[in-house]
């Protein structure tokens, strides 16, 4: 009897740790995705404060922030709000808001029909003491006051049409509206009336393809269907003056959604954005060919495809940054002298990169941007065009050195020494500013140039090394920024302009106490790369960075933490 027991407790036992491992391996998007309509046309979704704020406190820019040397420096710029932001921080402790969200649901002629909600650990009574406060910041008339029977809830109206929100308390879960009718639905959806249950964001196939790209546990994530937007965005586009081009609406009308999510990383911020469209048809894979055109002091390098046919809708992709950009104004100046894209698909690779040195001697980087040349006949011929084209009145001077053809042009800015300069071979095209840069690089692109194979290369620093692999291998786009080596540079060059400044314009102490600059080290110990990599995976494009802060949706993090902790400081 005894044995039979201790069975049944161990199967209870096993029982609950799988049912526990379950739920625990559920998605964070999971619980609130079955409470949304399918046809939700945005979302956004906070899933855990508390484990979020721990997380933060944990992060390499916190503690970069907490740094003594960084908090008396900052002391002058901290807002007074303490009290008030204290107590709007203790309140949300209290109730320790879990799966908190903001959705569109539809759009009405201009009026966005929104569901918000939280499943909350505290009493009602200290949820509704946060949420009365907000409550009375949303409508125009907080004074007017309705209460409307539902079932087994009372849902309570503030506010005169049409700016009206609903509000309700489902066991520990509150749910507001400005949609009467979608605030019972979802009532319907939780107690399990629902006419139709799998007709739900969660079971919504575009959906569920987007969340099988995003990280299985996150801080935040951004959801968006485009096209049910589309119709507003061209209401707006027209509204405005902007003028959009065929190709950035075609880019447009493919999208199927947008999504990204972001979470902190063992003290970084990761984050993954993902654009589900149909692949490029001219789209091909990364070589990385300009990485050896860097050096130790690269503190920036940047490659991307290109497509001359589509540049306008890069960046709607996110491939290309301000690379794309750049490019777009050189073929536009190329087109004007009758360069079609033909010929430059002729003439380069369409693989583009670009790299900023900064060496410990100078007091600015160096700029160069790089395309590989597949026809030196036509890649020339381009390059002729191109600085007759650029300025008319600007001469450029033409030199051969080592089978190099270099083009140097004199600025007229006689306060900064910059000499324009294109060097082209039968291997690469290299543009940059000054001559010494673009001619140190070429040697460095030649392919028995020892220089190219010396360990003080950016393709064989192990820091290089290190964060590259911490992101899928790009195939469209690729960034890597070394902030620990930039913020050296810069504290270097600017802290004795500031100082200097101090001494003949004294206001600036009012706002900046040059004199207490934190020490290099209190920064850069905890600086590391910040690197992005793009990938054309299955139905879409993703975008994965990585760093102290990202360049996606990361960026916002370390701003969101910092609002949850500002009271505690000092």
């Amino acid at each position: 009897m005894k044995r039979l027991f201790l069975l049944v407790v161990l199967a209870a036992v096993a029982a609950g740790g799988i049912y526990y491992g379950l739920q625990r391996a559920q998605p964070s998007y999971t619980e609130v995705a079955a409470l949304l309509p399918r046809g939700t046309i945005a979302l956004a979704h906070f899933p855990d404060f508390k484990r979020t704020r721990d997380e933060w406190h944990q992060s390499d820019i916190y503690k970069l922030y907490q740094e003594p040397a960084v908090q008396e420096f900052l002391k002058p710029l901290n807002v007074q709000q303490r009290d008030a932001s204290a107590e709007t921080l203790d309140e949300i402790e209290r109730v320790d808001p879990k799966n908190a969200f903001v959705a569109i649901t539809s759009v009405e002629g201009n009026n966005p029909h929104f569901l918000a909600g939280f499943r909350f650990h505290g009493s009602q009574s200290d949820a509704e003491t946060m949420i009365s406060k907000w409550r009375s910041h949303l409508v125009r008339d907080p004074s007017a006051h309705e209460t409307v029977d539902y079932e087994t809830h009372k849902i309570d109206i503030v506010g005169a049409a049409p700016n009206q929100i609903a509000s309700v308390y489902d066991g520990r879960w509150f749910f507001a509206s400005n949609d009467l009718a979608e605030l019972k639905a979802i009532l319907d959806r939780v107690d399990g009336r629902a006419k139709n249950p799998p007709d739900t964001l969660e079971s919504d196939e575009i959906f569920r393809a987007a969340m099988g790209h995003m990280l299985p546990s996150y801080a935040l994530l951004l959801y968006l269907q485009p096209k049910g937007l589309s119709g507003r965005l061209s209401q707006v586009n027209g509204a405005i003056g902007a003028n959009v081009s065929a190709d950035q609406r075609a880019l447009l009308e493919q999208m199927q959604t947008v999504c990204a999510a972001a979470k902190f990383d063992r003290g970084k911020i990761r984050d993954v954005l993902f654009v589900g469209m149909p692949k490029m048809p001219e789209d091909r894979e990364l070589t990385r060919s300009s990485l050896k055109l860097g050096t130790a002091d690269t503190v920036l390098y940047i490659v991307a495809v290109l497509n001359p046919d589509r540049l306008a809708g890069i960046s709607l992709t996110g491939a290309a940054l301000p690379l794309g950009s750049w490019f777009q104004k050189v073929f536009e100046v190329a087109a004007r002298t009758g360069v079609t894209a033909e010929e430059w698909k002729a003439a380069f690779d369409p693989e583009a990169g670009a790299l900023a040195e900064w060496s410990q001697t100078a007091h600015l980087p160096s700029i160069i941007a790089a395309l590989p040349v597949k026809d030196l006949k036509r890649a020339q011929r381009i390059v002729d065009a191109l600085t007759k084209a650029i300025d008319e009145d600007l001469p450029w001077r033409k030199a051969e050195k080592n089978g190099v053809a270099y083009y140097y042009a004199q600025s007229p800015v006689a306060l900064f020494a910059i000499t324009p300069t294109i060097a082209i071979s039968n291997q690469q095209l290299v543009v940059g500013l000054d001559s010494v840069s673009v001619e140190a690089a070429m040697a460095r692109s030649e392919p028995n140039a020892q220089a190219a194979k010396s360990s003080a290369t950016l393709a064989n620093s192990q820091t290089y090394k290190t964060a590259a692999h911490a992101v899928p291998a790009p195939t469209n786009g690729f960034v890597y920024l070394d902030t620990k080596l930039l913020y050296t540079r810069l504290d270097a060059a600017l802290r004795p302009m500031l100082l200097v400044s101090t001494a003949f314009m004294p206001a600036i102490s009012d706002y900046v106490d040059a004199t207490k600059l934190p020490p290099s080290e209190s920064v850069t110990r905890h600086l590391t790369p910040m690197v992005s990599t793009q990938f054309y995976d299955k139905d879409g494009y993703v975008t994965e960075s990585t760093g102290p802060v990202t360049l996606d949706i990361g960026l916002g993090l370390p701003a969101l933490g910092w609002a949850l902790s500002h009271h505690q400081q000092n």
